[in-house]
């Protein structure tokens, strides 16, 4: 049985992480059941990441990557093949359909999808717009700021 976590002394110190603590609070509670195929999850660089996914048994046409917002989600499903006259005494290569999941943050997306001798690799990468990277404020003086806040009035001019 998993310990609950409780968060609500972070969302008392802390402001727009909400998102972030109800995935952790929804991912703590829900749970694995399976875990075909086989995958890992490495770090690449600072905002690049590569998804390696073991797909034994599948060809490139039987896989389907899509990503809708947040979500990247990649789909097998074999194309059945013609009964052959073969009878397998054994069959451990899996080959079977499967749908995963994987919650991705803001602003990521999929840059790349290599298929090769049973891996799938999708490369992601972090692409945060301009308007959100950290720019610089220029500081005015108080003095420089007062003309330009004082409207100036001006005399009308009579013709003589």
């Amino acid at each position: 049985m998993r310990a609950t976590v409780d968060f609500a002394p972070l969302f008392r110190s802390s402001v727009g992480f909400d998102r972030m603590l109800n995935a952790l609070d929804l991912a703590s509670r829900i749970p694995t059941v399976d875990n075909w195929p086989p995958y890992d999850i490495v770090k690449t660089g600072d905002d690049d990441y590569r998804i390696d996914m073991a797909v034994a048994g599948l060809a490139e046409a039987d896989l389907t990557i899509t990503q809708e917002r947040n979500t990247l989600v990649v789909t097998g499903r074999k194309v059945q093949e013609p009964q052959s006259a073969a009878e397998y005494l054994h069959r451990g290569i899996a080959g079977r359909e499967f749908e995963r999941r994987f919650d991705l943050a803001e602003h990521m997306k999929v840059t790349d999808a290599h298929f090769e001798n049973g891996l799938l690799s999708i490369t992601l990468k972090r692409e945060i717009p301009e308007a959100m990277k950290p720019r610089r404020i220029a500081i005015t003086s108080s003095t420089g700021r007062a003309e330009e806040a004082v409207p100036k009035i001006e005399a009308r001019k009579e013709a003589v």
